[in-house]
């Protein structure tokens, strides 16, 4: 027989199946154990789809066993409400399912340990916090958003041997980084809600900003956001004709009646003195439901997000390649370390130094 600690870990296995398809539901996970045995195994797969309890217990209809009597472990807090789907709670009771090992807490106001309440108002034991910090760290983006109400924010940065991120300025911008680097972009691109850019980035690349590989199932693709405070952005850039995905372009002052595509919004966020203050751009999308910000671009971009201390993770990729011209923007880890970022890990991929960074 397994330890409580090693069926969670399990379930923490299973959790991941979903990730970059369930946003902005949380990943979870659940087992069902009885006798010592799993008897069944279910996670939330997509938005929409069935929540880990119910897809356990609709696993263990089909295997033809009883999920009666049995312990259920899941990495978060059963929820209590109706929203897409009946509530866990509900699920587990009528399942008969007598002892519940939950992983973290529902910080979320609508649960907010309600479904812990109501299952031991019923009469099933209830055993909270198990292996709770690493079930909290899989779904740290949605715990980040109910506790702050804002986005957990990664920045995403490639520079060549010499900290330099783009050549000369009169050629167009090179993409130096090895293929496998960026499939691990666009990994990072699909576990996202949103991407944001500079202006500058957008009249120097004209990036699509969209997720390409990583299946993301139906939820809503990554919402392309731009800081353009004087509404330079070109009419036909590709974030203003492709409508895949939402398109929000941040303003210091209404640009007035502009006949733009669906996918595309505008707000004015200025302050006082005519500047997008970082902070308020996090409320504004965090008050929008979204949890999770990649910041791509440009340097300027970075630097105002990391002089605020408004980074919580760093994605940095450092390529062999030597970028052409003898000038350039360069940007460099003290950079990280000053906004009171700590490197975590570091690999070699197919030649680039990829380090991950965090707070």
């Amino acid at each position: 027989m397994e330890s409580d600690e090693e069926y969670m870990q399990r379930a923490i296995s299973l959790a991941e199946r979903g990730r970059g398809r369930v946003m902005p539901n949380p990943l979870v996970g659940c087992l069902l154990v009885k006798d010592g045995q799993v008897i069944a195994e279910g996670w939330h797969d997509r938005i929409g789809g069935l929540h880990a309890e119910q897809a356990a217990i609709a696993d263990a209809e089909a295997r033809g066993i009883s999920p009666q009597g049995s312990t259920a472990y899941i990495t978060l807090e059963p929820c209590n409400h109706f929203g897409r789907t009946p509530p866990c709670t509900e699920a587990l009771l009528w399942a008969g399912v007598t002892h519940v090992v939950i992983g973290a807490s529902d910080p979320n106001p609508t649960v907010r340990g309600g479904g812990s309440a109501v299952l031991r108002q019923a009469g099933m034991e209830v055993e909270e916090g198990v292996l709770a910090d690493e079930c909290r760290e899989q779904m740290r983006e949605f715990m980040h958003w109910c506790e702050s109400k804002r986005p957990y924010v990664l920045l995403k940065a490639a520079v060549d041997p010499n900290g330099r991120i783009d050549g000369d300025q009169s050629d167009p911008a090179e993409r130096f980084s090895s293929e496998s680097s960026l499939e691990i972009v666009h990994q990072l691109r699909s576990e996202s809600m949103a991407i944001l850019v500079g202006i500058n980035t957008v009249i120097r690349d004209n990036p699509s900003l969209t997720v390409r590989g990583p299946d993301i199932g139906p939820r809503v693709p990554p919402m392309r956001v731009v800081i353009d405070p004087s509404g330079r952005i070109p009419s036909d850039c590709k974030l203003m004709r492709d409508g895949s995905a939402p398109t929000l372009l941040i303003h210091c002052e209404d640009p007035g009646q502009l006949d733009d595509p669906v996918h595309v919004e505008r707000v004015i966020l200025s302050d006082d003195d005519g500047e997008i203050s970082v902070e308020r751009i996090l409320d504004m999308l965090g008050d929008r439901g979204i949890q999770s910000l990649m910041v791509e671009g440009g340097a300027d971009t970075w630097r105002r997000f990391l002089t605020e201390e408004l980074v919580d993770r760093v994605h940095l990729c450092r390529s062999p390649f030597d970028l052409s011209g003898e000038d350039g923007v360069t940007f460099e880890e003290h950079e990280l370390t000053s906004a009171g970022l700590r490197r975590v890990s570091v690999r070699d991929i197919d030649g680039d130094e990829v380090s991950s960074w965090e707070k």
